[in-house]
């Protein structure tokens, strides 16, 4: 994740959630790790072309994914796989019992 100035307050609790749902998610600023963006080709050419404006660009797995606008828990969840995580995990409830539907 690549980040300008700031973020939004439901998009850190977003990451925090990605997190804790085992996502590695790693958040790099250009104000304060400059060398990172230098660092990174996809970062580097994205600044060149677009500029510190058009932040902040979302790589997932070292590709471009999203640009000018942070990603919400939807689209976290299906980069890192957490949906099906989550469904893999979630016990199966419904109305129906003994092959007897209420």
């Amino acid at each position: 994740m690549w980040c300008g100035c700031g973020s939004t307050v439901s998009f850190a609790a977003d990451v925090d959630w990605a997190k804790q749902n085992g996502a590695q998610i790693e958040r790099f600023n250009l104000a304060q790790q400059p060398m990172d963006f230098a660092n990174n080709k996809v970062a580097r050419d994205f600044l060149e072309r677009s500029g510190h404006e058009a932040l902040p660009l979302i790589l997932v797995d070292g590709e471009f994914a999203l640009a000018g606008r942070y990603p919400n828990r939807t689209e976290l969840a299906r980069w890192t796989a957490i949906a099906e995580i989550i469904a893999e995990t979630k016990p199966v409830t419904g109305c129906c019992s003994g092959g007897k539907c209420c």
